[in-house]
């Protein structure tokens, strides 16, 4: 076992114990060797993953990090994480997970950093528009996203218990959220382009970021849809909403999809984008899997719906 359960644990040192005071982790090379382990799964604060992955790549497995440890340029998680990167090396090795944008280098790595739940259904749903080039970037983009609590991470807080979601509504880290830098790096965008937002719903699960932008070379919301159906056509776990339909929480949640749909007013040049994904799924661990499919080249459907 790598996570070992100790009812002594308080007396053990803190190195290694930021996700639970009641695990002692053992993790050397040679234990994980002994194991017999083909690939690790770090579903781990960012200061454990730090300390866990180098040890994991060393005894040759593959590690798949659901944490923020290598999502970013050394200089990037530096600034945003409040702390300089122990391992900068490994960045350059470090695959994004998001298959739908960065399947060939997913496929041929040993470290790959899984997204963030908001940056994964923010990415999905603006990258393909960046690309396009049907966005008016000097108008800017606006990327308003509500969450379901667990997207607000586990650790028990004031903020996310039940007095205090339930009947109301509220905004986080306005202008200060650890997810921009990802939705930036993967956009392509600058960040005086983009204005995020998270909001925190009183629900459990799921997440719905609706993008608004302007545009002055679409030509109709057939033209906007076009763009997503065209981009996303043999990706198995995308939806593409027809016209007139825009994607709710009830289509992805329990699922590994993400559901996108439009509007484009061709008078006034503005478009609005819903993306659509379970936090939990397409957020986190069913895109660990998905991920886990392509390093091993197996189905990339394969264990998910």
């Amino acid at each position: 076992m790598l996570l070992e359960h100790r009812e002594d644990a308080a007396a053990e040192p803190e190195a290694l114990n930021h996700a639970s005071p009641w695990l002692k982790i053992r993790c050397t090379p040679e234990e994980v060797r002994a194991e017999g382990l083909n690939a690790v799964l770090l579903a781990t604060p960012h200061e454990v993953s730090l300390e866990l992955a180098p040890k994991m790549l060393a005894a040759g497995v593959r590690v798949i990090d659901l944490s923020a440890a290598y999502r970013l340029p050394a200089a990037t998680f530096a600034r945003w994480y409040k702390m300089p990167h122990p391992s900068p090396e490994l960045l350059a090795e470090a695959a994004y997970g998001l298959p739908e944008v960065n399947r060939k280098k997913i496929a041929g790595a040993q470290l790959i950093a899984n997204p963030g739940c908001y940056p994964t259904a923010a990415n999905l749903a603006i990258a393909p528009l960046i690309e396009a080039g049907v966005v008016d970037r000097s108008a800017g983009l606006v990327c308003d996203a509500k969450s379901g609590v667990t997207g607000a991470g586990r650790k028990a807080s004031l903020r996310t218990s039940f007095a205090e979601v339930a009947e109301s509504f509220s905004a986080y880290a306005v202008l200060e959220h650890r997810h921009v830098p990802e939705v930036l790096m993967v956009s392509g965008l600058d960040e005086d382009e983009l204005s995020f937002t998270a909001q925190l719903i009183p629900i459990n699960r799921g997440i719905l970021e609706t993008v608004y932008f302007r545009s002055r070379n679409l030509h109709s919301e057939r033209d906007l849809l076009a763009i997503y159906a065209a981009r996303y056509a043999d990706e198995p776990f995308m939806y593409v909403s027809p016209s007139g339909s825009i994607p709710d929480l009830r289509a992805v949640n329990y699922t590994n999809r993400c559901a996108i749909g439009g509007v484009f007013d061709a008078k006034t040049g503005r478009g609005v984008v819903v993306s659509a994904i379970d936090n939990l799924q397409k957020g986190a661990a069913g895109q660990a899997i998905q991920n886990l499919n392509l390093a091993f080249s197996l189905p990339e459907t394969m264990g998910l719906a």
